[in-house]
């Protein structure tokens, strides 16, 4: 499966631990019920014998139970869809708790995980490109946004009195060029860049699905579409957000009409899809 997914990484990964792959047995891989290994177990800045850190992989169990977000990255532009939260009735609206989340006019984070922990290290982001843009008088970069993200993560690894990120996230924007760029960082602080990822519940099955449906330089119509049919493959289609960011356009959140509009379109061709192989088999 890692070997698959490798056919949509563009970039390169800082040096990190390899986490078991979603919904793996901690049964069997974790020290349940060793007395000598459940110090392993508990510590965060500890190996154990084997060379592995339970609780970097515990991080992203959390990963693995959280809500989807599906990237696409297009010819000139990017497209994030998520699956929006249900507020409460009694609750006031309010985007603090958005699984897609503004750092600056230029770059947008997705995540998957815990909110809470998601909400802290978008705030840490934010602080660093304006601190970036104050003293260098320019945003910053997509990548650099991604590797200030991944040390962060990377760092809550090793500290005592901490414990890691229990988020992954999806990053995206242009560059200066107006050139699109995807990026995906992890619990243990690795990042790539990638052409389309997905993070969250039933990701390989998403990923599975936009290695069969990707192909290069597709526009912004179609990077729209594929993310939202990809993201159908784990949830409905009554409660979907989606962020595009085009050259020249900057960030724009789709109404959610138009949203419906692709969801019912998506929904139409699956059908004929249906019927057609419904036909052959007959």
């Amino acid at each position: 499966d890692m070997g698959a997914q490798a056919n949509l990484v563009q970039g390169s990964s800082l040096p990190t631990l390899r986490c078991p792959p979603q919904g793996s047995d901690h049964s069997e891989s974790a020290p349940r019920g060793n007395p000598v290994m459940s110090g392993y177990d508990r510590a965060i800045t500890v190996f154990s014998p084997d060379g592995r850190l339970f609780q970097v992989e515990y991080a992203m169990e959390a990963v693995y139970k959280g809500d989807p977000a599906v990237g696409i990255k297009g010819k000139d532009c990017t497209a994030i869809a998520v699956q929006k939260k249900i507020t409460p009735v009694l609750q006031r609206d309010t985007n603090t708790s958005s699984k897609i989340q503004k750092v600056d006019k230029n770059t947008v984070i997705a995540f998957a995980g815990l909110s809470a922990d998601a909400r802290v290290l978008v705030n840490k982001a934010r602080r660093e490109a304006q601190s970036y843009c104050l003293n260098c008088e320019e945003d910053p970069s997509v990548e650099y946004m991604a590797r200030f993200i991944a040390r962060t993560q990377q760092k809550y690894t090793h500290q005592g009195g901490a414990r890691p990120f229990g988020v992954a996230t999806l990053i995206s924007g242009l560059d200066h060029e107006g050139i699109p760029h995807l990026y995906a960082t992890t619990p243990a602080g690795n990042f790539e860049e990638w052409k389309a990822n997905a993070i969250g519940r039933n990701s390989k099955t998403l990923l599975e699905y936009l290695e069969k449906n990707y192909t290069e330089d597709i526009d912004n119509d179609d990077a729209v579409q594929l993310a939202i049919a990809t993201l159908l493959e784990a949830v409905d289609g009554g409660n979907l957000a989606v962020i595009v960011q085009r050259k020249g356009k900057g960030c724009e959140e789709l109404l959610s009409e138009e949203v419906q509009r692709v969801v019912k379109l998506v929904e139409e061709a699956r059908e004929a899809k249906k019927d057609g192989a419904a036909l052959v088999s007959s």
